[in-house]
């Protein structure tokens, strides 16, 4: 049976106040993202698909709401994309194993749609994430410090936060028992309660730098995979340290090395059924060397998916 790894791209920076990541899907597209994976040992009997970029006009928008920044266009948007990825998800041929997903963005919120359309393929399963990132993006309304809608996509596929952008994912879509937050130690203050306060696993960069940061996430890799049918692993790239020339939004200090992420993803699948791969977050920069970043992003989708 073929291996189809099904590609979606998310354009959007409507989650925050500026705009750059809408552009993330093409750049990597024209950095030949694509073209390193096809040639990729890891890759060898896998067919890649490109079902292209979900409809989105503008990409981004300037908006000086202090809660929720372009709530109305974020609740249009993102429906649609997940019917593009339930499109992609449905593709596969009836001789052919069900394709896997890997979704280029675009801001985080694009995990929160991906979220619900592999829950409404398979409405019976039981589903776990993995969110690496950064920062939390666990906020809500009452919460957030900046209004950026994009700081809340973990949370709104919780199931919290405002009911109209946890509506549009159809939140909730995962357990909380069944989610984790790998890498993230930029968090705001009331986000960082609510998580301590929750029932979501966090392993922090500092904490996977040792032996046994890495044993604690196998553990709960192994506790997920035994009892969940599949994980998406949501990547924003921002979770990579920022001396490993990441092209992203907010390139943050402390974050996780390429090698460590490496080896968090290596666990994570070799442990459970890998549904999906998202590196989001990337935005072309003038001081980045895009190539670079491309060659980082094709590492982590090997250990992900390959």
């Amino acid at each position: 049976m073929t291996d189809t790894i099904a590609i979606v791209g998310s354009p959007t920076a409507l989650g925050g106040h500026f705009g750059g990541m809408e552009q993330g899907p093409a750049a990597l597209r024209s950095a030949g993202f694509l073209d390193r994976l096809r040639a990729s040992d890891a890759f060898a009997s896998t067919a890649f698909v490109d079902h292209g970029d979900a409809p989105n006009d503008p990409g981004w928008a300037a908006d000086d709401d202090p809660v929720m920044k372009n709530r109305d266009r974020i609740i249009a948007y993102l429906p649609r994309l997940s019917a593009l990825v339930g499109t992609a998800l449905g593709s596969g041929a009836e001789d052919e194993r069900e394709p896997r997903l890997l979704m280029l963005g675009g801001d985080c919120t694009t995990h929160s749609a991906t979220m619900a359309a592999l829950k409404a393929h398979s409405p019976a399963a039981r589903l776990a994430i993995a969110w690496f990132d950064a920062h939390g993006d666990f906020n809500i309304p009452s919460t957030t410090p900046s209004g950026n809608v994009w700081g809340m996509p973990f949370a709104m596929l919780c199931g919290r936060g405002d009911p109209g952008l946890v509506g549009a994912v159809n939140g909730p879509t995962v357990a909380e028992e069944d989610a984790a937050l790998i890498g993230a130690q930029v968090l705001d203050q009331d986000e960082s309660r609510m998580l301590n306060a929750s029932s979501v696993a966090q392993f922090g960069s500092g904490m996977l730098r040792g032996r046994a940061g890495l044993a604690a996430l196998d553990a709960w890799a192994r506790i997920v995979g035994e009892r969940c049918d599949g994980l998406y692993i949501a990547f924003d790239l921002d979770a990579i340290d920022q001396s490993e020339g990441i092209s992203v939004a907010m390139p943050e200090p402390d974050g996780l090395s390429v090698d460590t992420a490496v080896e968090a993803l290596r666990i994570l699948a070799r442990n459970n059924r890998v549904l999906g791969f998202g590196p989001t977050a990337t935005m072309p920069r003038p001081d980045i060397d895009i190539d670079h970043h491309t060659d980082i992003v094709v590492r982590l989708t090997e250990a992900a998916l390959g």
